[in-house]
């Protein structure tokens, strides 16, 4: 694996979506929840499901931004030991898949590993970007080189609230996409609000050409069908993680497929808007 083609695989993948009128479907589940091999397995059961890109969650003793569900789903991983190196090795058994892998970590784990190294580590398994989305500002010019060193798309959220000068300084800084928060508040606690994830996808819009993804509150092929015309892709946690808190690792994987299904169908032909062209 090319460590140097990860975001141009990502954003040919958005690309190519783009093109037959339809978002990418984004799946994510955290490495190491209900176990690391079964976690795996859940990531490349979902591949086979539908989905587009695969974000994997890195487990972090404190996740400012994830709800109940998430948060139990890593405290688990914690507990049973997962550990960043688990993080490359579920990216290198999803190289076989074909389909970019973005990793979702928050800051603090990543400065301790090393920004360069962990960035160089990611590539080198055949990871495409990574999601921070409490990237410190005095920290910013370090991560830009790092990523942009190891051919890394550099993902950063943007919340519905922003002021337009924070939202236009968020996506100057991003490559690959821009991950627009579809409701304020945590993930899986409450449901997307199209009116308000409409009103944020066209100020980031209006910004810059760089994709844009919608994720927090879509759980239903309905959610992902309202966001559908809007978003470059969608995307999806809480309620694929519900789906691994089953009686069985089997009964698991078989309500992530059938999820997984139905929201890829409800992406079919959403007709999405024309991109405008950044000011």
């Amino acid at each position: 694996m090319n460590e140097q083609d990860g975001r141009a695989r990502l954003e040919g993948v958005l690309a190519a979506n783009r093109e037959r009128g339809r978002p990418a479907l984004i799946g994510y589940l955290p490495i190491g929840y209900p176990s690391v091999p079964a976690s795996i397995e859940a990531m490349l059961t979902m591949v086979g499901a539908g989905v587009d890109i695969v974000e994997i969650g890195l487990p972090h003793h404190d996740p400012i931004m994830d709800g109940p569900v998430i948060r139990q789903a890593t405290e688990s991983a914690l507990r049973g030991g997962t550990r960043i190196a688990d993080l490359f090795t579920a990216v290198k058994a999803l190289a076989s898949a074909e389909v970019p892998v973005v990793c979702m970590t928050y800051w603090n784990p990543v400065e301790r590993y090393g920004a360069e190294r962990f960035a160089r580590d990611l590539a080198v398994a055949g990871g495409c970007g990574v999601i921070v989305p409490d990237l410190p500002s005095g920290k910013a010019a370090e991560w830009t080189a790092s990523t942009d060193a190891h051919g890394l798309a550099r993902i950063l959220v943007v919340p519905p609230d922003a002021s337009d000068e924070r939202i236009s300084r968020i996506a100057s800084a991003c490559t690959g996409f821009v991950y627009a928060a579809g409701r304020l508040g945590l993930t899986g606690s409450g449901e997307v609000d199209i009116a308000q994830a409409k009103n944020l996808v066209n100020r980031v819009r209006r910004v810059t050409t760089t994709s844009v993804c919608v994720g927090f509150g879509i759980s239903t092929p309905a959610h992902a069908a309202g966001v559908a015309p809007l978003a470059d892709g969608v995307i999806v946690g809480t309620a694929l993680v519900e789906c691994l808190a089953a009686s069985s690792l089997d009964a698991g994987l078989t309500r992530l497929t059938t999820l997984i299904e139905s929201l890829a169908a409800s992406l079919q032909t959403p007709a999405l808007t024309p991109r405008a062209t950044a000011c």
